[in-house]
């Protein structure tokens, strides 16, 4: 029922506080942040922007994570154990996402507001993941997934929600 409560279009920017030293997947999220923000601002933006490309190839280092520093990403992302995630540079993630450990999203993969991404998943785009949507662990994720469903399996099938 909490699940419900979590917005598909509102982001929460709360779950990418840092909020203790010790935070890889926060600190590689507001690194990209950072990026995107000052690239492009004249000769001070450039500057900016290098640092923050710095600290990020640091943390996407130490979690042997890639989040590229283009990904379109909506506010609230939690990337709870950052560590071996892989993102492709077209995908785009939605608001208030969880993405674990161990994920590929390879292609131009489109994730919709509040989608939960279990451990070791791999979507293979194109495809586009509705709103509220789970996938489950080691998952292998082809076909879309529509808004509300949880998918699971070798290939995924929707094993509850919409079919």
């Amino acid at each position: 029922m909490a699940e419900n409560l979590i917005s598909a279009q509102v982001p929460d920017w709360s779950r990418e506080r840092i909020e203790r030293f010790w935070e890889p997947g926060k600190k590689m999220i507001r690194a990209v942040r950072r990026y995107q923000t000052w690239r492009g601002r004249g000769p001070l933006g450039r500057v900016v922007a290098r640092y923050w490309v710095l600290n990020h190839w640091f943390w996407s280092l130490l979690c042997q994570s890639e989040l590229h520093l283009t990904t379109e990403i909506g506010g609230g992302l939690r990337l709870t154990h950052p560590t071996g995630i892989i993102v492709h540079p077209e995908a785009r993630i939605g608001v208030n996402c969880m993405i674990f450990h161990q994920v590929t999203l390879a292609g131009p993969v489109v994730l919709g507001g509040h989608v939960d991404v279990g451990a070791g998943a791999k979507l293979i785009g194109p495809l586009t993941v509705g709103d509220h949507a789970v996938i489950g662990a080691n998952a292998v994720v082809t076909r879309d997934v529509p808004a509300g469903a949880t998918v699971a399996g070798v290939p995924a099938k929707v094993i509850s929600g919409p079919d």
